[in-house]
């Protein structure tokens, strides 16, 4: 009998296939999107240097979102992340979505993302 594969395993393996061709410098850092039952989060991050250039997350209490459960919570978390990272002088990113599908969530945050002014 096979054992059942767990669904975090799944988008982990996803994740590290993605991450195979993806990577981030300091011209078009990695947007990497993680999104969890409850919360929603977002990281700009260049992998040259290893460092978190900005961030935005439905946990933290500045973001002003009541739940990052949903497209709402998720597209306000993509507003904030963009609005930070144009105050940083970062325009152009490259999108990683972390092994979900592009739908949902997912989706509206990247959505919001470009509309607020980052081009991916």
């Amino acid at each position: 009998m096979r054992t059942p594969i767990h669904r975090n395993e799944t988008r982990r393996r996803i994740h590290r296939r993605i991450r195979k061709r993806l990577s981030g410098g300091a011209q078009r850092p990695r947007l990497a999107v993680f999104r969890s039952l409850k919360h929603i989060s977002a990281q700009i991050i260049d992998d040259h240097q290893g460092r978190t250039l900005a961030a935005a997350s439905s946990v933290q209490k500045s973001a002003g979102v009541a739940n990052g459960g949903n497209v709402a919570g998720a597209k306000s978390i993509g507003k904030l992340l963009a609005e930070r990272a144009l105050a940083k002088g970062i325009k152009k990113v490259i999108f990683d979505r972390g092994g979900c599908l592009y739908h949902g969530r997912v989706k509206a945050l990247a959505d919001a993302a470009r509309e607020a002014g980052l081009e991916f």
